[in-house]
């Protein structure tokens, strides 16, 4: 029978992925690592069924990132009954309540507030809710209803429901656009959009992106995307989104597993179909971290989003030190985009892949929205695949020298958020 020290080495891979992902301070992350050890050290006599050793590490693990979290509540002065994940969170950026709810539940009146946390928060069914309160389901009905109006109408962040909307099709080709330097410090932005998908893993959000791969300009590919529900993937509260490709050589559609916080948006996992066969990814396993890993440790990107000096713009050159793994606010710019104008920030994000590092430009307005996104290749970007720099594929694109090495532009992408 395997003893525990060799359990544990087997599963310690999965260990730390579950707490790292759930606790964004990595030193906390590794004093609840150390805990968790001791606890199922000390317990393992106890545990009946080794081959379970696995889910019982897990139980363990949840359990320790709790006690970690009611801390910070107990810190923070915050009541032990608000404590649920979805509305208090650790991240990258320290302890944080979500304001915006709990500043609108305290708008309503006392029956209104209590009558929402027994039925969202508690999860009560309404006649265990009349049970407790001693009032008809009637009036549990009925109380509910009007609380979740005047929830609605006090709630700033009103759905958004123009991706339901049918959107006039998109050009055949890019639209012609410029791109022009301001003087002005970049303004900050809360930039809610998943990476690389430009919607916001919210409830009832939908966005449709195109590609147009240059020097061509012609469109490559489209993506109509979809909030579809709630999910829980390993305690983790998100949204399942439904993704829909279309390319010339058909259609592709998969499912993503996501998640918005006050403090990051980031990726839980995906559903792909693989010769008939449904094939989940989360962020427990391997393969998750070059399929949806964001940002250092999987954290994704920052919500808040402020310049912080990483990237350097010295005329035509960026330049930044440390990791390959970095983003930043670089610049302040006029983006005129099929005769339109947007005053934006410039957003760049740099991670390394494939042996070499790919680049990417989003341009940000005021509401945290992409209005258009470049993405740039190292020379040697995925050589191994291709088998030529990209500067032999594509000599006619643009150019960018990132730490005095050559990046090639590849192709943009523009959303129906601009309504062109």
């Amino acid at each position: 029978m395997e003893n525990f020290e060799e359990l544990l080495g087997r599963e310690m891979p999965v260990l730390e992925r579950f707490v790292k992902y759930r606790i964004g301070n990595r030193h906390d992350a590794d004093d609840i690592l150390q805990e968790v050890c001791m606890a199922a050290f000390k317990s393992f006599e106890g545990l009946k069924q080794k081959n379970k050793f696995k889910s019982w590490l897990l139980g363990i693990a949840r359990h320790k990132c709790n006690d970690y979290f009611r801390d910070k509540a107990k810190l923070l002065q915050i009541s032990i009954e608000d404590l649920k994940e979805s509305v208090f969170t650790h991240g990258p950026h320290g302890a944080t309540v979500s304001s915006v709810v709990r500043e609108t539940l305290e708008l309503l009146g006392g029956k209104e507030k209590q009558i929402l946390y027994l039925y969202y928060l508690k999860e009560l069914p309404q006649d265990q809710i009349a049970a407790r309160l001693g009032l008809p389901i009637g009036t549990v009905k009925s109380r509910l209803y009007y609380a979740k109006q005047r929830f609605k109408d006090k709630y700033p962040y009103k759905p958004n429901l123009k991706g339901e909307k049918t959107m006039k099709e998109f050009p055949e080709y890019m639209p012609d656009y410029t791109l022009e330097a301001q003087s002005k410090a970049p303004f900050e932005v809360i930039h809610r959009e998943l990476p690389g998908m430009f919607i916001i893993p919210a409830e009832n959000e939908a966005v449709s992106f195109v590609m147009y791969d240059f020097p061509g300009r012609k469109r490559t590919a489209r993506y109509d995307l979809k909030v579809t529900g709630k999910v829980n993937i390993h305690g983790m509260e998100g949204v399942e989104i439904r993704s829909c490709c279309q390319e010339e050589k058909g259609k592709k559609e998969n499912v993503i597993f996501a998640q918005l916080t006050d403090t990051y948006c980031r990726y839980l996992g995906g559903e792909n179909v693989v010769d008939g066969c449904r094939k989940i990814i989360t962020f427990l396993d391997e393969e998750f971290e070059g399929a949806y890993g964001i940002g250092e440790g999987n954290c994704g990107f920052p919500v808040k989003r402020r310049s912080e000096g990483r990237i350097i713009q010295k005329g035509n050159e960026l330049f930044y030190e440390g990791h390959d793994d970095i983003s930043d606010l670089t610049g302040r710019f006029t983006v005129t985009l099929a005769g339109k104008e947007y005053d934006t920030v410039r957003l760049i994000d740099a991670e390394e892949s494939e042996g070499g590092v790919m680049l990417c430009e989003y341009y940000l307005d005021h509401a945290g929205r992409t209005v258009l996104w470049r993405r740039f290749n190292s020379n040697h970007w995925a050589f191994g695949r291709y088998g030529k720099t990209w500067t032999e594929m594509l000599p006619d694109n643009e150019r960018l020298t990132v730490n005095e090495e050559i990046f090639v532009h590849w192709y943009d992408c523009i959303t129906n958020y601009g309504n062109l």
